[in-house]
């Protein structure tokens, strides 16, 4: 078996423009190119190859503890030239993909914020618990996931007897990686009692500590289930907690600061001009955005029609945009998900709040990668099958409450 390559996942959410001041979450990249530093005036992503981030998370008013900072160098992907960048996704790549799948007896997963090839080639496409759940009802002996690391993870915690491989094991996490078990376990032992729920955007390893996880369409009902007395510890996407706070009006609720550097990056100011410039659009929003809150902001105050704002999962903005009648909508996500909502009402001119918004992770997964995963079966994930029937009890905890959705 070919040994997986070394897993470059960021240790923390890269922010550049804050959504929530309270929260002290500083973040600064530095890339030099022809001996000047780069503007950092996007949301990051345009600086992640080859840059060093430093990242310092102050979470001691939710954890007690002290800010962190850690550094970690994002390498290019170097392959042998036979799998160099340059592969183009023409239809006889295409077709060499399904025939190698068909060969190796698997099914090839991608996320919704996949290269739009990666989608149009994969078997199915969705977001990661959704997928994790198909592949685990699928008759192939071998997953292929497209996406980033903790939802190959979660395939295999679903899926514990199958081969489940991940084009690039470097494809990494900052919302999952914003929160390690360890520092789980010592904002339990500050609130004993309390029940954790946990994103399903998270490690296998933060899910084996976790009593149930939820995903975007169904944290506010997960959330609700809990005993009114009892104390809630929601980690790790500041942003989903502080919609489930508000809609639940919980205040016993503790919430990590954590985020996606991506949606983080999404910030109101952009949503204002965008809706000012667009009045009659409508405007989904996932909930991770920095931005969610200024869109319910700018509804409250008339700047924006309500019932054009929707707070929407991933799988919930395709729901939504099947039945909208609007012959506009901006959307609040990473741009991946463009390709899958043009697809499912190419009536709809559908148009980015932030068009720089594209997670490097995702798209470390190209032409390239998946099809040397196709025809050396590498990068193969693993997960200790203790943490995996742990990580799996707080995953069923939530099927069992209903309404899962999809992870995001």
């Amino acid at each position: 078996m070919a040994q997986a390559a070394a897993r470059q996942r960021p240790p923390a959410a890269l922010r550049i423009q804050r959504a929530l001041p309270e929260q002290d979450v500083q973040g600064r990249v530095s890339r030099v190119t022809g001996g000047h530093t780069a503007n950092l005036e996007h949301n990051g992503e345009h600086f992640v190859r080859g840059a060093s981030m430093w990242h310092v998370f102050d979470c001691k008013s939710k954890t007690g503890s002290t800010p962190r900072e850690c550094a970690v160098t994002l390498l290019d992907e170097t392959f042998p030239a036979e799998f160099g960048d340059d592969i183009a996704p023409t239809a006889e790549w295409a077709a060499e993909i399904r025939r190698l799948a068909r060969q190796r007896g698997a099914t090839v997963l991608a996320h919704n914020y996949q290269l739009p090839a990666i989608q149009d080639v994969a078997d199915h496409v969705g977001d990661s618990l959704a997928l994790s759940r198909i592949a685990a009802e699928a008759p192939e002996d071998t997953i292929v996931f497209c996406g980033v690391h903790f939802m190959a993870e979660t395939a295999k915690i679903l899926s514990p007897d199958k081969t489940v491989l991940i084009p690039t094991a470097r494809a990494g996490c900052s919302l999952a990686d914003s929160i390690t078990a360890e520092e789980l376990r010592e904002w339990k032992a500050e609130h004993p009692g309390a029940v954790v729920v946990s994103y399903v955007n998270t490690t296998a390893a933060v899910k084996a500590e976790t009593d149930i996880c939820c995903t975007s369409s169904n944290a506010v009902e997960v959330v609700a289930s809990i005993p009114a007395d009892r104390e809630v510890l929601f980690c790790p996407d500041q942003f989903l907690g502080a919609h489930v706070r508000r809609v639940t009006g919980r205040t016993n609720m503790h919430i990590w600061a954590g985020e996606c550097h991506v949606h983080a990056g999404i910030n109101g100011d952009e949503l204002a001009e965008q809706a000012r410039a667009h009045p009659d659009a409508e405007l989904f929003v996932h909930p991770e955005c920095g931005c969610a809150t200024s869109a319910l902001y700018l509804a409250g105050e008339g700047a924006f029609p309500e019932e054009r704002v929707k707070i929407l999962s991933t799988g919930g903005m395709l729901d939504a945009a099947r039945e909208s009648r609007a012959t506009q909508v901006l959307v609040a996500t990473e741009v991946g998900m463009l390709h899958q909502l043009r697809r499912a009402a190419p009536e709809i001119d559908f148009r980015a709040v932030n068009d720089r918004a594209s997670c490097r992770y995702m798209k470390m997964i190209t032409p390239a990668t998946l099809l040397r995963c196709l025809t050396d079966g590498t990068d193969e994930v693993d997960v200790d099958p203790e943490t995996a029937r742990l990580a799996r009890r707080s995953v069923q905890r939530m099927i069992e409450i209903g309404h899962p959705g999809g992870g995001e």
